[in-house]
């Protein structure tokens, strides 16, 4: 332990193990092994708290950046607003943002019987690579949808929906576990399947705020630097961004990068099971081009800004680990599964700049300039950050796996940071006020 450099010289000839502590050296990151709980046995009843309705933003402020922000640094809580956000942030830091867009998701049919039903689009089929790919798609698509008022929808009847000039129509073609597959198609050649959401469809507002969306949220439930179509929900944390901080980030020298996660409903999904091992976590794209990850391999202090960034930087920091020791994966086997660090890979962890090469050398064996695939790597309790020093944040629901994955940076400290929240009338949720966690 107090000699990295001898420790990492005799890692080049054997694994050392040292029994009586439980500590493993795997390339001089010493591990202590007692530190990680299983996950499976987490039982989500351990975070809950009361949030009551008055307290969840259902709108959002008038300015983006006046949000509140609370601090937390070293255990400690400062308060301050989010235009100040630049201060807390190490100058020549980098600082990671998701340039999802949220898509209109929400398609509304009438019956020729003049009953409504709405369809949820939520993915795209298995036959498309990828949510870009399908989202460019002219003609027809098959998506993955929930369907609101399914027992009318009959089988073999086709809605309908005057889009402008155009007409949507829809069927379904199979049942699946969860939700149904459904065959969309349209009569202008020329739209793409994001042309024609963009005209027929509504954006998704989560469950939780309980209102119809307005003309406002089209605007406000995205954030200012919003690229890649396809998320059905909005990665919130990045709301608060304004160009006014962008301003002052750079004059911090911060390096900005940006990464694609497209949120899922399954963000929104809650833990039915009393432990995690019943907990089914969700599947969501990532899209990462090599420069990104050459930028990331270069930067000792990364920073996030939302769980989904998190969530992309760290599943790409596990790759990369797994490259190290199986570099010829396909690329379905580089995917990140739901409890495969736990079981495999948290012995075998390596500095943060190593995996990124592992990552950035597959890539390159491969001619890839971007890597587009699945993730369902779920982070909670006892979680080895591999990548990432701090995340700026919304206040997340009761027992949900957000929640679970804020606790993985503060422990049991989590809930003294909600209560202090809740204590001072800070706005919870979506549209609700932040934090910084460092």
């Amino acid at each position: 332990q107090k000699s990295p450099k001898n420790v990492r010289k005799a890692k080049k000839t054997v694994d050392i193990a040292c029994i009586t502590c439980e500590l493993v050296c795997n390339g001089g990151i010493m591990i202590d092994m007692k530190a990680f709980p299983n996950p499976r046995t987490i039982r989500i009843a351990d975070f809950n708290y009361d949030l009551p309705e008055d307290r969840i933003a259902k709108f959002p402020l008038e300015q983006r950046d006046s949000s509140r922000l609370l601090v937390w640094k070293d255990g400690q809580i400062q308060e301050d607003i989010y235009r100040n956000i630049a201060d807390y942030l190490p100058e020549g830091s980098t600082l990671v943002f998701n340039n999802t867009k949220v898509v209109e998701a929400r398609i509304l049919f009438r019956k020729p019987s003049g009953g409504l039903i709405e369809v949820f689009a939520l993915e795209p089929d298995e036959r498309y690579p990828d949510i870009q790919t399908a989202m460019l798609e002219k003609k027809e698509v098959y998506w993955k949808c929930l369907v609101g008022g399914a027992s009318k929808w009959k089988k073999g009847m086709i809605l309908e929906k005057s889009v402008e000039e155009d007409t949507l129509s829809a069927e379904i073609t199979a049942h699946l576990a969860d939700c149904f597959l459904i065959r969309l198609w349209w009569n202008n050649p020329e739209a793409t399947f994001a042309e024609i959401l963009h005209q027929a469809g509504i954006i998704p507002l989560p469950p939780y705020l309980k209102r119809e969306s307005e003309a406002a949220d089209s605007e406000r439930y995205q954030t200012i630097y919003a690229q890649a179509e396809g998320s059905v929900a909005a990665p919130t944390a990045g709301l608060h961004f304004t160009d006014h901080i962008f301003q002052q980030l750079q004059q911090k020298k911060t390096n900005i990068q940006y990464v694609t996660l497209h949120v899922g409903a399954g963000t929104f999904k809650p833990v039915k099971s009393e432990q995690l091992e019943g907990h089914d976590m969700h599947a969501e794209f990532i899209d990462v081009d090599i420069q990104t990850l050459r930028e990331l391999s270069a930067t000792p202090q990364v920073y996030v800004v939302g769980t989904t960034s998190l969530r992309t930087l760290e599943s790409l920091y596990w790759m990369g680990v797994k490259c190290s020791h199986q570099p010829d994966l396909t690329l379905a086997e580089l995917e990140m599964q739901q409890w495969e660090i736990y079981d495999k890979w948290i012995s075998q962890k390596i500095p943060a700049e190593s995996a990124i090469n592992n990552l950035i050398g597959y890539m390159e064996k491969r001619q890839m300039t971007r890597l587009i695939c699945k993730t369902r790597l779920l982070i909670t309790p006892g979680y080895p950050l591999g990548l990432v020093k701090g995340i700026v944040t919304n206040f997340h629901q009761p027992q949900s796996t957000l929640l679970l994955l804020i606790a993985a940076f503060t422990g049991e400290k989590w809930k003294e940071i909600y209560q202090h929240a809740l204590d001072n009338g800070y706005r919870f949720l979506s549209y609700g006020d932040g934090m910084i966690i460092l």
